[in-house]
């Protein structure tokens, strides 16, 4: 027997017929367990990389192989982020997201239990494909449920999502892993995805399911996305730290890659029931946006990315001081979401992500200027400049993509661009590896070619080291040795440090280059039909 409580109505009624009608309690309500699910699958993409150390030596793996432990689930979720429209209507929202939670859940306890890498890597892949579907049904039941201001905040609230959880993922793992050990890092995971899922089950029916579509289901379209998105996955985590396609791993999974890409085309156009609906490109104004979420991804990924390696790696922060000092970009972020949701009603968007391209390009050419002394005061102005901007690019961008398609086509339209910006992510964090190592070598190359040209100033350098280190070791030769050790590590700082300014200054200008694209993104204004439709949505 249903229960009718007051501002919610009938918990647990059928509103598939008409789902914006129902109360705005019960649509926020919904909402927010959704977005809760959302955090939980993004959070699990980072949570685990401050203490792969540790799941490496619970499981006696090597580092090649305990790097799979985020790989398998990386390939796995951008397998399912486009997928999940497909099943969305084969299944019901309500229930893909159910199985998606309890799945998760199932997987994460699974992955707790693991007894070795093959099975830690077989469960992460089933967790990252089970958490998938419930990143882009969020977006696809927020921009159908809400309308108005209402709506305004959807964006704002998931853009938050989207980029605090992984920010903070490392942070939460690192002190998990310290206070317990790793196996609480999925653990942790369980009671939160119980009450997710049963919440879920009890609430959400806002369509119903059309199972016949699992009869007509294109296995070759299937199997061609997935040996695509897996394989190209595949050669932007593994590339960087194998050669690229030096490497016979890499360029077979490059090329079966390119050939699945091709069938996949193929299927998407001449396919009867295609896994994946291309004709969403078919409106500028989501091809734009989709370019937008692509480089935005590959910003906010690679920023996230970046900052604590550079903390670690140059300032020799913990996993704590790091967390502490990459919070800011969060703190900025929360301040932004009201404003980028008020902005929205009020300002074109064009004028709302040109504000925030330049402002993301601000905070990369600041942090392009950092020393090896730089900590958290030194951070934190182009931080929170990075937090506001990337809520001023991802509300513009989302209501851009998502708000002129029809209810029954939102679903494949936030499929295709949630899985823009994780390609972005995958592109950028490649890039960023490999553009690190290329100038970290010059400049070590360069700092050599200037110590050669200084020779006598070189030398008398090493022999003031020597002598201070004598008063550690009173061996001469020892102390010599430790001399030059200590100046090849000072110049090894210097030149990553020199590196990761390169690199934050060719991401600047590529957010401005983007500026390029936003004179082209009209919204289409909506027919009379239409303005009247959401007049009425939203009384």
């Amino acid at each position: 027997m249903k229960k009718i409580f007051p501002g919610f109505g009938e918990l647990g009624a059928d509103w598939s017929a008409d789902p914006a009608s129902m109360p705005t309690r019960h649509k926020f309500l919904i909402f927010g367990v959704m977005a809760f699910g959302q955090f939980m699958a993004l959070l699990d993409i980072q949570i685990v990389s401050a203490s792969l150390s540790d799941v490496q030596a619970g499981l006696s793996a090597g580092p090649d192989e305990v790097s799979w432990v985020q790989t398998a689930y990386l390939m796995a979720e951008l397998v399912m982020i486009p997928l999940s429209a497909y099943l969305a209507k084969a299944m019901s929202t309500r229930w893909l997201f159910v199985a998606s939670a309890g799945l998760f859940t199932f997987s994460s306890f699974l992955c707790a239990l693991a007894w070795s890498i093959p099975s830690m890597i077989a469960f992460r892949a089933l967790q990252g494909f089970t958490g998938g579907a419930m990143v882009p049904l969020v977006f696809s039941v927020g921009f159908r449920i809400f309308s108005g201001k209402d709506r305004a905040l959807i964006p704002a609230i998931l853009g938050t999502v989207s980029v605090l959880a992984p920010t903070i993922g490392p942070t939460v793992g690192g002190w998990i892993t310290d206070a317990l050990n790793w196996h609480w890092l999925f653990y942790i995971n369980i009671l939160p995805g119980i009450a997710v899922t049963v919440a879920s089950s009890f609430l959400i029916r806002v369509d119903h399911s059309d199972t016949a579509l699992f009869k007509r289901i294109d296995w070759s379209h299937f199997a061609a996305m997935a040996i695509f998105l897996a394989g190209i996955e595949y050669v932007l985590e593994e590339g960087p730290r194998k050669d690229w396609f030096g490497d016979p791993m890499i360029a077979t999974a490059g090329w079966v890659a390119l050939v699945a890409f091709v069938l996949f085309l193929e299927r998407s156009f001449f396919s009867p029931n295609p896994i994946v609906k291309l004709k969403v490109f078919r409106k500028p104004i989501f091809a734009f946006a989709s370019v937008f979420n692509l480089i935005i991804g590959f910003g906010m990924y690679s920023s996230i990315y970046l900052v604590p390696v550079y903390l670690a790696r140059v300032r020799g922060y913990d996993s704590l001081q790091i967390g502490t000092t990459v919070f800011v970009v969060g703190i900025a972020q929360l301040l932004s979401v009201v404003i980028s949701a008020r902005l929205s009603q009020r300002v074109d968007m064009r004028y709302m992500i040109t504000v925030g391209l330049i402002l993301f390009a601000l905070s990369l050419w600041l942090t392009s200027n950092q020393s090896s002394d730089w900590g958290f005061w030194e951070l934190a102005v182009p931080q929170a400049i990075r937090g506001l901007a990337m809520m001023l690019c991802i509300v513009p961008s989302v209501t851009m993509a998502l708000s002129s398609f029809a209810p029954a086509e939102i679903g494949d339209a936030s499929g295709v661009f949630n899985l823009m910006r994780n390609l972005g992510g995958a592109i950028g964090i490649a890039t960023v590896n490999t553009l690190l190592q290329d100038h970290a070598r010059i400049a070590a190359a360069r700092f050599g070619e200037a110590l050669s040209d200084h020779g006598e100033m070189a030398h008398q350098v090493v022999a003031s080291l020597t002598t201070y280190l004598q008063a550690v070791t009173p061996d001469p030769a020892k102390a010599a040795l430790m001399a030059q050790g200590l100046l090849a590590r000072l110049v090894g700082r210097e030149a990553l440090t020199l590196a990761f300014d390169d690199v934050f200054r060719l991401m600047a200008w590529m957010f401005i280059a983007a500026l390029i694209i936003v004179p082209f993104c009209r919204i289409p204004r909506a027919t009379p039909a239409q303005a009247a439709a959401a007049k009425e949505a939203a009384h």
